[in-house]
């Protein structure tokens, strides 16, 4: 490995580090969003009911943005592909640009249905 692609390797971890932390965030996020939908099914606690949504909708935001950047760079894999790779690295890029896209999908996806769900029936999961 030359110094530049070290240099775009560690650049891509250090991205990829701030991410682990949106993560960590997201999840604490979401705990404090289960207790306010918590507070809104006991008690009939509309303000919790409305700061749910909003949360919800604000995490599937950033998560988008994630899924953005991953699906980005699975393209960029996908562009730097010579015609020297092996075939199984090919193959495995393709498979991995798909995967990115569909996550990327899934999250827009997602946010629609918390934005169109004002009755909170349908339940949000993401990865």
């Amino acid at each position: 490995m030359n110094y530049n692609m070290l240099n775009d390797k560690l650049k891509e971890l250090k991205i990829e580090d701030f991410i682990w932390f949106i993560y960590i965030f997201i999840i604490l996020l979401s705990w404090y969003s289960n207790n306010l939908e918590r507070k809104y099914y006991i008690y009939n606690d509309l303000e919790s009911k409305s700061k749910y949504r909003k949360i919800i909708i604000f995490i599937f935001s950033i998560l988008i943005i994630v899924y953005l950047y991953f699906l980005k760079d699975s393209y960029d894999d996908l562009q730097n592909l010579n015609s020297y790779d092996s075939n199984k690295k090919k193959n495995l890029i393709f498979l991995s640009f798909i995967a990115s896209l569909l996550i990327f999908i899934s999250g827009f996806i997602f946010l629609y249905i918390a934005v169109e769900d004002e009755d909170l029936n349908v339940e949000l999961a993401f990865s």
